[in-house]
């Protein structure tokens, strides 16, 4: 599997993002300039987090009209994995390949933290390597994580299984609707989510809860 981590001006996540990779089993990495518009030898497309361009208008917008999201965009209309986390889920919300919008946190405050997060749909190349219900410690780091859509969006997403993952309701630290805080597309092969598990691959970071998202990409890479 190899895949490509996407660098823009004001992203600080991309060198974690690129080790998390590197030292997985049968994947290979590498960087993208956010100028470069070939992605064709890529299975996964990676969009770290950051804080692209300052997040100057909205987190994510002027981001989202660099060169290479056009052909992010190409890449998963052909049925290739895209993965965008914090600022990365920002982007792919601003260029319309996922629905809603992520607010300011309720709080109006930026929150870096370790917090519960609940699987929501396993049935995806995403999330396959863990069960339904599990109850996952990953790190966020964000200030715009407050995910928000219409009643009518939010019962399509609950119809179709778009929400990958959730806060428990009893621990929802942004003010996300439904504690909504990964989403995928309605053909499952895009997901943004907020919470960083390229934070959380080795115990010694505190958890290794996010190395099953990597592993699921993998066996589906595979399969």
């Amino acid at each position: 599997m190899h895949c490509a981590v996407l660098v823009f001006p004001g992203s600080n996540c991309d060198v974690d993002l690129y080790k998390a990779v590197l030292h997985l089993k049968g994947a290979t990495v590498e960087y993208v300039w956010h100028k470069g518009t070939d992605l064709d030898r890529f299975d996964v497309i990676l969009i770290p987090g950051g804080f692209t361009y300052g997040d100057y208008l909205r987190p994510g917008a002027l981001a989202a009209v660099s060169p290479v999201i056009a052909t992010v965009k190409k890449a998963a209309e052909s049925g290739k994995l895209i993965l965008g986390i914090c600022n990365g889920f920002q982007i792919l919300i601003e260029a319309g390949l996922l629905p809603g919008a992520l607010l300011p946190n309720q709080n109006l405050q930026f929150i870096c933290d370790v917090v519960p997060v609940k699987v929501a749909q396993s049935d995806s190349p995403f999330t396959s390597s863990y069960q339904l219900g599990d109850v996952l410690r990953l790190p966020i780091a964000h200030s715009s994580g407050n995910y928000y859509c219409d009643e009518v969006t939010l019962k399509k997403l609950e119809v179709n299984g778009q929400i990958a993952f959730c806060f428990p309701a009893e621990n929802n630290p942004n003010g996300s609707i439904a504690g909504i805080t990964g989403l995928l597309n309605e053909q499952r092969n895009v997901l943004g989510m907020m919470p960083h598990p390229e934070r959380a691959v080795k115990q010694w970071l505190g958890t290794s809860d996010g190395l099953g998202l990597f592993k699921s990409m993998i066996k589906h890479h595979i399969a």
